[in-house]
């Protein structure tokens, strides 16, 4: 009974020194302003079919959709030629080729050359860029995040990309009901 009695009491006074966030995760950094802008008509159904034609002429691909929501999502990538970090110890100065060896007290000694190569043919770093789009009755949301790959899939780098260029840009295009979709970004 006595070591029972003695783990719960360790065990309850642990639990006491857990600590909670503060504050949920927000995104960083914020979302525009002109991410959320009024619709440019009143049919929820058009401006989705606007929203996906000038996603898809931007080169995205949709991902998934919910028209009883209101929901578009799409993403692209591309190569990003050269793109490493020096500080990482997959990548490093000097990759690809280095020396190593070792010098001791007693009979031997020694010294070896390594070579490397990267990934493997066709593995190159990456950017993926998704946007999602909700659109209501009387506005449209934009959310939008970038995310970078290495060239072995790991992902390096993630950020919200939600600014105010993309979303003027979009915006702009999507209210120009009466001529071609617009340039790529």
């Amino acid at each position: 009974m006595k070591p029972i009695s003695v783990t719960l009491t360790c065990l309850l006074a642990l639990a006491g020194c857990q600590a909670t966030p503060d504050r949920l995760p927000q995104a960083e950094p914020a979302p525009s302003a002109t991410c959320y802008f009024p619709s440019s008509s009143a049919n929820t159904q058009t401006v989705l079919r606007q929203s996906v034609a000038v996603l898809t002429e931007w080169g995205f691909e949709l991902d998934s959709t919910d028209t009883s929501l209101g929901l578009v999502s799409a993403s692209r990538e591309k190569a990003l030629h050269g793109y490493y970090d020096p500080y990482d110890n997959a990548y490093g100065y000097g990759r690809g080729m280095r020396m190593f060896g070792g010098f001791g007290i007693g009979r031997g000694s020694g010294i070896g050359i390594g070579l490397g190569f990267g990934g493997g043919l066709n593995h190159q770093p990456i950017e993926v860029e998704r946007v999602s789009l909700l659109v209501g009755d009387r506005d449209v949301r934009i959310s939008r995040d970038l995310r970078r790959y290495d060239h072995s899939g790991d992902l390096r780098e993630s950020y919200s990309a939600s600014n105010d260029d993309f979303c003027r840009r979009f915006q702009a295009v999507l209210q120009q009901t009466s001529t071609p979709a617009g340039n790529a970004p």
